[in-house]
């Protein structure tokens, strides 16, 4: 049975937390304290997503990590740290939208310039999402596949078939990959818990940067001769886009080409 308040949970899933991270923050709040497998228990997540979003509560300062009987003991921080946090993201937002009205000269150029206006498609829901997945590999020819991903949050609801008939699909095509991902242990293994029954020659090439400079819950896969996969995994409903058109998938290739050479192996 659920020992915390929904309705608390709900108010604060208004103000910038995730409903798991709601759930979890209203539980530690209303219990002064708990380890993370009593957390698991009665918020009714799983181990793995509650020690992540532990992780990222931690980050976002909201709740705070202590040693105690050779284990982390979780406490949640003065409610104050919320409206720090809440300050925080109007901070991100503002520069966000500072920095897009710089780009949108250029985007206006490039939209245009194109004689053939970009075809975008929207999918909402996990089977939406697996509708982007599908198309990744709805093609003849071979091509190198160039990706940003977070993999936790792709982990969390995509089966084992599926995965594996996804890359069964890449390896008949001859498709290979690129892929920049955060150095979580998941991320830095991948290969050997993902693809480790799959010829190596289809094994992603990866580079990692820290988990901290990649928190987003988002994955970009630059696919096939011109499209661009968009998809936001966070809730409340999972997102995916597919953008079509030659101008913006030679853009992004060239940002992840940038961003592939200034990292190291």
């Amino acid at each position: 049975m659920e020992r915390y308040s929904v309705s608390l949970a709900d108010k604060l899933s208004r103000i910038g937390l995730s409903d798991k991270e709601a759930r979890i923050y209203a539980y530690l709040l209303e219990t002064g304290g708990s380890f993370p497998s009593h957390i698991a228990k009665e918020t009714g997540l799983n181990r793995t997503t509650t020690y992540k979003i532990l992780e990222t509560l931690s980050i976002k300062g909201v709740v705070t990590g202590l040693e105690k009987r050779n284990k982390y003991f979780y406490q949640a921080e003065s409610p104050r740290s919320l409206e720090r946090f809440a300050g925080s993201q109007i901070t991100i937002a503002k520069r966000q939208v500072e920095a897009l009205e710089r780009l949108l000269p250029t985007l206006e150029g490039l939209y245009q310039a194109s004689p053939n206006k970009p075809t975008v498609r929207f999918f909402e829901g996990e089977e939406g999402v697996l509708n982007v997945y599908r198309d990744h590999v709805n093609v003849t020819k071979p091509y190198e596949m160039l990706s940003f991903s977070n993999t936790s949050d792709l982990m969390e609801f995509i089966t084992p078939k599926f995965r594996d008939d996804y890359i069964k699909k890449k390896a008949k095509i001859g498709i290979t990959t690129r892929a920049v991902l955060p150095d979580t242990e998941l991320d830095v293994q991948y290969n050997e818990h993902i693809y480790k029954n799959f010829p190596r020659k289809i094994w992603i090439d990866i580079k990692n940067v820290p988990k901290d400079d990649f928190p987003a819950g988002s994955d970009m896969t630059i696919y096939g001769q011109n499209k661009v996969s968009i998809i936001n995994f966070n809730e409340p409903k999972m997102t995916g886009t597919i953008i079509e058109d030659p101008v913006i998938h030679s853009m992004m290739k060239m940002i992840f080409e940038l961003s592939w050479r200034g990292l190291s192996s």
